[in-house]
C-alpha cells in the first residue's frame, strides 16, 4: 500500500495552517514573550501546565529553559506542573482531577509569576480553575488555545495573552503551539541575552 497520498497531505496540511495563521499570532507570540522576558527579569517564574500532549509541550518549554534553547546561557526558573505523579495522585485522590493545577499554582505561583496553560484540545476544567488560581495569585497568564475552546477566551483579561490556533484538527493545533513555543523561548532569549553570532 502506498502511504505517500497520506504523508503528503499531512505536510501540506501543516504548511498551509502555519502560512494561514502567522498573521494572527506574530503579535501575541512577541507580547506573550515580552511578558516573561519582564517577569525574569524581575526575578519571577513562569509555571506551565497542560493535559496529555499538551503536558509534553509544557515540559518542552520549561526544559528550553531551565536547560538551554539553542545557545549556552544561564538557567531560567520555570517548572510544569503535572510532572510530580505522586503529587497529581494525591491531588486528584483527595480534591479531583479538577484541582490538579490550581492547587499546585496557590502553593507554588507568586504576584507577578507567569501562567503558560497549553490546550491543543477541548475544555479542560482543570485548564479553566489553573488561570483562576493564577489570577487569584496576581499573575499574568500566555494562553496557548484552538477555536474549540471559547470557554478559555471568557477568563483571558487584559493583561494577559492569548495565541489562539484557528483550526479544528488536534494535530495542526499541536504543532503550531509547538512552533509558538520554540518563538517564546528564541524570543525570551534574545530579550535576556541578545542576538548570537553564529
Amino acid at each position: 500500500m502506498d502511504h505517500y497520498p497520506i504523508i503528503a497531505e499531512n505536510f501540506q496540511s501543516t504548511i498551509e495552517t502555519i502560512a494561514l495563521s502567522v498573521d494572527n499570532l506574530a503579535e501575541p507570540i512577541e507580547r506573550g514573550s515580552q511578558l516573561m522576558t519582564r517577569a525574569l527579569l524581575e526575578d519571577r517564574k513562569i509555571i506551565a501546565c497542560g493535559n496529555g500532549v499538551d503536558a509534553a509541550l509544557a515540559q518542552l518549554f520549561t526544559c528550553n529553559l531551565l536547560s538551554r534553547f539553542e545557545h549556552e546561557r544561564p538557567a531560567l526558573p520555570a517548572l510544569t506542573l503535572g510532572g510530580d505523579g505522586a503529587s497529581i495522585t494525591a491531588i486528584t485522590h483527595s480534591s479531583g482531577v479538577v484541582n490538579i493545577f490550581s492547587r499546585q499554582l496557590r502553593a507554588l505561583g507568586q504576584a507577578g509569576d507567569v501562567l503558560l496553560c497549553i490546550n491543543s484540545s477541548g475544555g479542560a476544567n482543570n485548564l479553566l480553575r489553573a488561570v483562576q488560581a493564577a489570577h487569584e495569585r496576581n499573575m499574568t497568564v500566555v494562553a496557548l488555545s484552538n477555536t474549540g475552546d471559547s470557554e478559555f477566551s471568557t477568563l483571558i483579561r487584559a493583561q494577559d495573552v492569548e495565541l489562539r490556533v484557528d483550526t479544528r484538527r488536534q494535530p495542526r493545533i499541536v504543532e503550531l503551539h509547538t512552533m509558538a513555543i520554540h518563538c517564546l523561548c528564541e524570543l525570551i532569549d534574545h530579550g535576556l541575552f541578545g542576538t548570537y553570532q553564529e
